[in-house]
């Protein structure tokens, strides 16, 4: 019998996510690789300070290096899979009403069109 392949996996279906992450400095970026290997292997909540829930099914990845902090929000879907909606530099210690607006819209387009 094969074995079932049990890690999760990250979809993008917002081209502007993709690029985000693509575009972060450095050290975001090898900070980003390393927290989603980790959510591959062990699933999407990471716990504090890696992930953090933020309500109705929406989390936030919680990224930081010398370089800044970033905030990738994401929800999961049924198959054990991680949508990645949203993407920002963070520059003040609150979330911006706007960051969370998007992710929250996307997150309802996203559990809409849920298969």
């Amino acid at each position: 019998m094969l074995p079932l392949d049990m890690s999760w996996k990250i979809e993008y279906p917002y081209s502007d996510v993709e690029k985000f992450v693509l575009d972060l400095p450095a050290g975001l970026a090898a900070r980003y690789i390393h927290l989603t290997d980790l959510m591959i292997e062990f699933g999407s909540d990471l716990g504090m300070p890696h992930t953090k829930s933020m309500s109705n099914g929406l989390f936030e990845l919680r990224v930081k290096s010398q370089e800044g902090i970033a905030r990738v929000f994401y929800c999961t879907k049924v198959g054990k899979r991680i949508v990645m909606l949203h993407g920002f530099i963070k520059k003040s210690q609150k979330t911006p009403p706007n960051e969370l607006k998007k992710a929250v819209l996307r997150l309802s387009e996203v559990k809409r069109h849920e298969s």
